[in-house]
């Protein structure tokens, strides 16, 4: 593992910032004591023991790296030199060309974390531009504490995932509680069909992670034994389901893409 030196998070009392600065600590990247968080109204409950500021101008004066974790509604106000220092974005829809006009910096990244990070279950795919070549190994570091990074080829590529991967839980939380109502409908009880539902996600995932098989793989292997899970799988399909997905992840892509287009 590479020095990726001492890293500032300005909005580090957020979901996402906390998520990250625990998961940066407890994996050993980067110890507390070289980790400085800024907040707006307090530092929250349960935090990590590093070093805490409301002033960002003190954050990026003693950090090497500083990771923007702000809502993007909020990015107008941040007011920051941050001259020679690589700067990482996980906004949604802010750009780099934006980011370099507001810090001064002409090394950003944009990073997007999700949800899982805290557990280090996080996809986090980022995109750079940078002078500098060991700053793209530097982002790969620091998101590998959160779970599994790549680097993508284009900017825009970071607004697709914003749809995809950044939503975290929430798409198959979506699936479970649709199985969950069809269930209860068929007079199961509310409280097993949560549970049922929700070990079948977490079974899922775990099981895919076991046997490295692609989904695809994995849907096919289905189909072919033509057996239930099959007739469920053609089913969903001739229903709509793959186009159902599909305008989702359309529609949410639009949407990060409207946000970089906002002013």
């Amino acid at each position: 593992m590479i020095d990726i030196g001492r890293i500032g998070i300005i909005g580090g009392s957020g979901w996402l910032g906390t998520a990250i600065a625990k998961a940066l600590v407890g994996s050993g990247t980067v110890a507390a004591e070289r980790l400085t968080c800024s907040f707006r109204s307090g530092v929250p409950e349960n935090s990590v023991n590093c070093h805490w500021t409301s002033d960002n101008s003190e954050l990026v004066k003693n950090s090497d790296v500083i990771v923007l974790s702000v809502r993007p509604d909020d990015w107008s106000a941040i007011d920051i030199d941050a001259d020679k220092k690589l700067v990482v974005s996980v906004m949604a829809g802010v750009t780099i060309e934006d980011i370099k006009r507001r810090t001064g910096s002409n090394r950003v990244g944009r990073a997007l974390p999700n949800a899982a990070a805290e557990l280090g279950y996080s996809y986090t795919p980022f995109f750079i531009d940078s002078p500098e070549p060991k700053d793209s190994e530097t982002i790969i570091t620091l998101f590998r504490s959160c779970g599994v990074v790549d680097a993508v080829s284009q900017e825009e590529h970071i607004d697709y995932f914003t749809a995809m991967s950044g939503s975290g839980a929430a798409f198959p939380a979506l699936l479970a509680e649709a199985m969950i109502n069809d269930a209860v409908v068929r007079g199961i009880s509310p409280a097993i069909a949560q549970r049922a539902a929700q070990q079948v996600i977490i079974g899922a995932g775990r099981l895919q992670e076991f046997n490295g098989a692609s989904p695809s793989d994995t849907v096919k292997s289905f189909v072919d034994y033509k057996g239930t899970t099959a007739a469920g799988i053609i089913a969903m399909r001739q229903n709509g389901f793959d186009a159902a997905v599909g305008a989702g992840l359309d529609a949410a892509f639009r949407k990060a893409q409207a946000l970089s287009t906002k002013p």
